[in-house]
Order: structure tokens, then sequence, then C-alpha cells
């Protein structure tokens, strides 16, 4: 058996597709049927000095390969050896988060008067789409083109009717692909099938730009475009207030060190912001982080109203690639997105899509070294 796992270690590190077969759990087994005798596998995407790997079981990333200022190339995203244990991950490593991403309150809202009541998988609240979200099945893989010069990979999902309590059918695609130099696009579409859902996708990464094995991020300096923020109560649901940066610890109009406020909050930074640039489908920055040990820089764009900055405050010991051991703050999350909670806030942007019509967003990664 020793052998047998280290020649599959041996093969993902090559970056051969390795299948391993999924077992339906009893809870599984209703409609839609998320694994049935679907494959898990294990994928990549190269261009230049740039590569990344992905799985099809919460179309996650898995790694994502960059040089820094000296031509050395690290890993700059926190994951795991093997598939099993993204099965088992309660941190959301590098996957795409839904139906609805982040939180809603009471596990509940109300559509066209009638309430929807949710699977609360966060004490009395529902968070990342539930105790089964997206996050947590395996994904058909629709195309993959690893070659020329904008390869991608494309995974595709059918969430049913009544999954964690959401309504209708939703066809869900998400489309990873390299462009430009050191440039990963990501496309997340949903359409509504047959009755009127919210629909809020979030991509769930966790950044090190020093690369994963490196320590805390405290020190990397971020800027985030963003003059307004949500405030949140105990758990986290927003209170429906839109409020400014100013005096705040959430002030990063101005780009500065990550650790420079974080001792005035509980825990650290878990927080949506309301990008600056309107409330319109038109691509803004989000955000500048930069890793002056390594000059690693990353820009984020998209087209979302909003964006969760978290900086992996409930990451405790957990084991991750190589066995390196991940501690709070040893990653950050930049989750462009509509607002949390917005089915339960009409001053919020909505997150309804009626049937037959798409939910589109984009998010762009732009990588370089600082000068």
């Amino acid at each position: 058996m020793a052998k047998i796992s280290l020649l599959f270690l041996a093969l993902v590190a090559l970056g051969f597709v390795v299948h391993v077969s999924v077992a339906a759990k009893d809870h599984d087994k209703g409609p839609g049927k998320r694994f049935d005798d679907k494959k898990i596998g294990i994928y990549e995407l190269k261009k230049g000095n740039m590569s990344l790997k992905f799985t099809n079981w919460g179309a996650t990333i898995i790694s994502v390969f960059l040089p820094d200022k000296n031509g050395k190339i690290d890993d700059v995203v926190l994951g795991y050896d093997s598939v099993d244990y993204y099965k088992n991950d309660t941190v959301y490593f590098g996957a795409i988060v839904g139906r609805v991403a982040n939180r809603i309150g009471g596990a509940q809202f109300k559509l066209n008067g009638t309430v929807y009541k949710l699977v609360a998988n966060e004490g009395k609240n529902m968070l990342h789409g539930g105790k089964i979200g997206f996050s947590d099945v395996v994904w058909n893989v629709k195309k993959h083109k690893n070659e020329g010069p904008a390869p991608y990979i494309v995974f595709e999902y059918h969430s049913f009717d009544g999954e964690e309590g959401f309504p209708g059918n939703l066809h869900v695609r998400v489309t990873y692909a390299l462009s430009g130099d050191n440039q990963l696009t990501v496309k997340m579409k949903a359409k509504a099938e047959n009755k009127a859902t919210p629909v809020n996708l979030a991509q769930h990464t966790y950044w090190n730009l020093g690369g994963h094995t490196s320590g805390d991020i405290l020190s990397e300096e971020i800027q985030i475009f963003a003059s307004n923020y949500t405030p949140v109560d105990s758990d986290l649901i927003p209170t429906g207030q839109i409020v400014t940066v100013k005096g705040t610890p959430f002030d990063f109009l101005n780009s500065h060190a990550i650790g420079d406020y974080i001792n005035k909050l509980p825990k650290g930074y878990d927080i949506n912001y309301a990008l600056d640039g309107g409330k319109g489908k038109n691509m803004k920055v989000v955000a500048i982080v930069i890793d002056k040990k390594s000059g690693r820089k990353m820009e984020l764009t998209t087209n979302a109203p909003g964006v969760q900055f978290y900086t992996g405050n409930l990451l405790k010991e957990v084991k991750g690639k190589g066995g390196f051991v991940y501690r709070a703050h040893a990653a950050l999350c930049l989750e462009t997105q509509h607002f949390p909670d917005s089915v339960n806030h009409p001053n919020f942007p909505s997150t309804i899509i009626a049937p037959g019509k798409t939910y589109k967003h984009i998010m762009v990664y732009k990588f370089s070294i600082s000068s």
C-alpha cells in the first residue's frame, strides 16, 4: 500500500489526471444524486512560468505556482496533498461556494410570498450554501485544454430544486482560463431553469504570496478599493447598514500591512466591502496585494458589487501540503460576491435570478513582480 500511495502522489505531482471513485453517502441519494458514479480527477493548466492544478471536487483550485523576484517558483495557495482531504475539508480551501456564498441569517428568506427554510450549518444560520454546498459536490469536467495561448478548464454542476432548501433547478458553469502574462480569469455562470432563486457564487482560495509554507500574511500589504463596508452582528450577519471605512480598522483605501490594525479586531478580518465603481456589472479593481519579501504582486478585478476580505482567522493546526501546518492568518481570501444575507436586506444589490435568466460573475487575477 505504501508503494501505491507513493506512486499516486508522484503522478499527481507530475500533473497526470488521477481518478478516484466516490461512494455516495446516504444523505446524497435524493433528487440530483450529487455523487452517483462520478469520478474525481486532478487537472492542470500551465502557461509560461505559471501553473495551476484543480479538482472537480468543488471545482477547486489545488495549487498556483508562480515565480518570485529571483525566479524561484512557489505554490502560493493553501491546500492538501490528497483529494481525500478536500472531501473532509471544513475551511473551503480553493473551492467554489454556493448556491449562495457567505451567510444567510436564520437560514431562511422570503421570495414571492413563500418562506424558504434552508439547511443551517453555522448555528442557526447558513454559511456557503449549507451542509453540502457546491464546495462538497462532484462537478463534471465539460472541457479541458492544457495547451495553446489560452489553456482553460470548464466545470459544470446541476443543482436540483430543493437542494439545501433553495428553490428551482440551477445549471452552473465555472471556467478557469490562463491568458496574457500570469493572468487567471474565473467566469461563473448560473441559469435558473424553472423558479426564481438567489444565486451568489464565490471563489474561496486562500492566498499567501510568500508561498504557502512562508508563515502568516500579516506583513503583506493590501489596498482595497472600497470606501464602505457592511457591519455585522456577533454571528457575522450584516445589520443592513452600509457605512464608511474611514476611522476604522477596515480602511485599506491606502495600501498598508494587513497586521497594522488587526489587533483592534476580535480575531481578524472577516468582512464584506461595498466596492467603489458603482453597483453596475462593469469590471472594477477590487484589491492589490504585495508581498515585499518575494516581490509577488496580485491585482484582482471583478464585476461583482462586493468582496469578503478574510484573514484565515479560524485556521487551527490544519495539516496541509507536504505536512505543513496552517495556523490563523496563514493566508488571505478575497471572495468577490454580492453582499452577505442580501436575500433579507432589500437595500442590498439583489441576488435573485428569474427563470430563464443567467447569473454572471467574473474575476481576473493579474500576477506580477512589484517594482
